[in-house]
């Protein structure tokens, strides 16, 4: 999509900046990264900040959208970029810490907007959360814990297009049907959603069997994971990957009829679900901590609701109604576990991106822009 005429209104700066708890890396590297997009020539007294698990945000789309709108927008990185196996909640809020107060401390912002987008929108929640009551302490010491207590909050909270949580999105996507994860291709026919004699359409008992075989999935890894990290422990190994397999198979990427919306069916992120899924694709390789962290419906704080819950800022939840990944029920979720009564729920026209058409961008910064200009 051609944004050339809003890139020409704008300026980028990059920015590069160490954490409390991760060094310059001796080629050059800063573990925090990221490039700030502001109106040329001014320095906004509103900004946006968006933030991903893994996927690199510097160059998010909707920054000159909303630079051209008036307002800054850091696209900002963990060091955690490209190294999802790696992940560990706690170090990865103090680096958007890091973030937060290079805007308020360095661009002269004023009203920082956090925004939280696909899989961000529960990273940057857990991030707000945090900011408002510290959980993950016992986790660092020394100048990380003092940075986990002393996280600047933003004042505004918008979730666009966000998945409700790492855990929930990855168990609503997993192939129920696998029996061994190590073996790519053992099957339990009788849940494979592949298998025509099981849908599309596909039956309520279906549905109700497949989603306990999902959330079982899930339960079965961090069950090795945490058996496998007490034999490592014993040994004096702090740690090891494991694979990952099959995760294209949320019943609703081939049966349209399940949480309905403008979607295509069959469709998923990365084209047709039954190819997709036998491609190594979402979270395909984990340290046994980073499963524990991100990923585990047991023991993860990257869940939606809980984080949610502890909002005190106004909110703007809106959803694409042509996404392929996120869904109505997802936004609807979403929306009811934020805890101020200061929110508000726009479903819109548009895919998960917004990739398909300009106007459909346009009309989604105006509405992003709208909402903020009414609250700062």
């Amino acid at each position: 999509m051609d944004d050339s005429d809003l890139i020409a209104k704008v300026d980028r700066q990059f920015i590069g900046m160490v954490s409390p708890t991760a060094p310059r890396i001796q080629a050059g590297g800063h573990p925090c990264q990221g490039i700030y997009t502001a109106p040329k020539g001014v320095r906004p007294k509103t900004a946006f900040i968006a933030t991903h698990y893994n996927v690199d945000f510097s160059e998010h789309y909707v920054a000159p959208y909303l630079a051209a709108r008036g307002y800054g927008f850091l696209g900002w990185n963990t060091r955690y970029r490209g190294a999802e196996d790696q992940f560990l909640l706690e170090h990865a809020v103090i680096d958007i810490g890091v973030g937060m107060r290079w805007l308020r401390e360095q661009a002269g912002v004023e009203t920082v907007v956090i925004l939280g987008n696909s899989g961000g929108g529960s990273l940057m929640g857990a991030y707000q959360a945090e900011a408002i009551a510290p959980t993950l302490s016992e986790l660092v010491q020394g100048a990380g814990l003092e940075a986990l207590h002393t996280l600047p909050k933003a004042d505004l909270y918008i979730s666009l297009n966000a998945h409700q949580g790492r855990p929930e999105v990855l168990t609503d996507w997993m192939d129920a049907s696998v029996v061994d994860e190590f073996d790519p291709v053992a099957t339990d026919e009788s849940l494979n959603p592949f298998n025509p004699d099981n849908g599309p359409p596909y039956s309520p008992e279906f549905i109700t069997r497949y989603r306990a075989a999902q959330r079982h999935r899930n339960q079965r890894i961090t069950d090795y994971a945490k058996a496998e990290l007490a034999r490592l422990d014993a040994a004096g190994v702090p740690d090891r990957l494991m694979p990952l397999f099959r995760c294209w198979g949320d019943l609703r990427f081939m049966d349209g009829s399940i949480d309905p919306s403008e979607r295509k069916t069959p469709a998923c992120y990365r084209g047709h679900p039954a190819i997709a899924n036998k491609s190594p694709s979402i979270g395909r390789a984990n340290n046994l901590k980073t499963w524990l962290s991100m990923w585990s419906l047991e023991t993860s704080k990257c869940q939606g609701a809980e984080q949610l819950a502890k909002f005190d800022l106004p909110c703007l939840v809106v959803q694409g109604l042509a996404d392929t990944g996120v869904f109505p029920s997802d936004a609807h979720k979403i929306f009811g576990n934020i805890g101020t009564r200061d929110k508000s729920l726009e479903l819109i026209t548009g895919a998960h991106y917004f990739e398909d058409s300009r106007a459909e961008r346009d009309s989604m910064a105006d509405l992003l822009a709208a909402w903020v200009a009414k609250r700062r």
